[in-house]
């Protein structure tokens, strides 16, 4: 997509950048790059240390080398508000406005870093095909991923067109409800047009990142909200809903009616990348059965008094919910663990103390089993 098709700022509003969220905070952030005569303006793409930038003169390109630091977290990405050069060539980014909120997942790397995928979001849908059978281990995975962002997450359940019966569609709503607490879900069919209001009267407001796999249908979705084939689209297969990656870089555009939305490319992997928040605010409902546990670091693995277990055995707590949330824990401790070390002493020292109890309840049972 080339800057010459980025849609145009309105006559209507009282600042050219409104329409891709600048707004009074963002304009006070700015006053002292203002006063060094600097140009304010809000990146829609990077590609290869230099990005497309939409100021107040119009479209622009320009070069991030002088804000290219080692931490990959503090790189200019896509959704940043930025002061740039007023002219020169190449011009350059000197700097980027504190995020409001970023979008970071680990990178598939041995080095344990993180990847910043948009900035200054305000809401994440996330894309689920219904072409292929429901995945909620994933969903719960891109939710944990949203919340610890700071963005409200959206469900966007696509294809909804590929499951007429409506009773059907109700129950697969009900089960992605069940995993994402607190969490709109809603049923879209980009080609019919189904649920298409309601979305986006929720991203109407605010800038909005959508999130999935390949093939999930994203690009279609996005050009259902744009009112037109922005993006490329092609075809997936329905056996398991696999296609090739028809977005390769973040692209920020401004809805017809409103909003910016970030489109992406399919995600293969959504590694957890510091997210204990956002873990937590996922499984709330396991939060509020632990409050009632009879020990206060009740693990919820074999403790006396454990709500959380009881739960599972009464049926209240889907067993499933449990093994999810265990190993989200347990891989964003991993992640965090790599780069704090006191962490690592306490899981260390865990380790060593559940394998203690375990010895002393082996010992124990061989002891019984003895003097029988």
């Amino acid at each position: 997509m080339s800057l010459s098709s980025l849609p145009g700022s309105s006559s209507s509003t009282s600042h050219p950048l409104e329409p891709y969220g600048w707004d009074a905070g963002w304009e006070a952030e700015f006053a002292p790059y203002e006063a060094e005569g600097l140009l304010a303006g809000r990146v829609v793409r990077v590609d290869r240390g230099q990005c497309d930038v939409v100021t107040a003169d119009g479209p622009l390109r320009a070069d991030t080398a002088f804000v290219t630091p080692h931490d990959p977290l503090r790189v200019v990405c896509t959704g940043d508000w930025v002061a740039v050069e007023p002219g020169g060539n190449p011009r350059y980014v000197r700097t980027y406005l504190p995020r409001r909120t970023a979008f970071v997942r680990s990178t598939s790397s041995q080095r344990s870093e993180g990847q910043i995928l948009a900035a200054n979001v305000d809401h994440a849908v996330i894309a689920v095909s219904l072409a292929v059978e429901l995945d909620l281990g994933r969903i719960e995975r891109f939710l944990a991923l949203a919340w610890e962002s700071g963005a409200q997450p959206v469900v966007v359940l696509t294809k909804a067109d590929l499951v007429p019966d409506p009773v059907t569609l109700s129950y697969l709503v009900q089960d992605v409800e069940t995993s994402a607490p607190g969490v709109a879900v809603v049923p879209v069919s980009s080609l019919g047009g189904e649920g298409l209001d309601t979305l986006a009267a929720i991203v109407g407001g605010g800038t909005s990142v959508l999130l999935g796999q390949s093939g999930a249908g994203k690009s279609t979705l996005a050009n259902a909200l744009l009112g037109e084939d922005v993006m490329d689209v092609q075809a997936t297969r329905d056996v398991d809903g696999k296609g090739r990656h028809t977005t390769t870089t973040r692209n920020l555009l401004a809805l017809p009616g409103g909003g910016v939305l970030i489109d992406t490319p399919g995600l293969r992997g959504v590694g957890l990348w510091d997210a204990e928040t956002g873990v937590g605010q996922v499984f709330s409902e396991i939060a509020e059965l632990a409050e009632r546990c009879r020990f206060h670091d009740c693990a919820h693995e074999a403790e006396p008094g454990c709500a959380v277990l009881t739960a599972v055995d009464t049926g209240e707590l889907p067993e499933r919910r449990l093994q999810s949330y265990r190993k989200l824990q347990r891989e964003n401790q991993r992640i965090v663990a790599k780069t704090d070390a006191r962490l690592r002493a306490e899981i260390r020292k865990d380790w060593k103390r559940k394998g203690a109890m375990g010895k002393a309840a082996m010992e124990a049972k061989r002891g019984v089993h003895w003097r029988a």
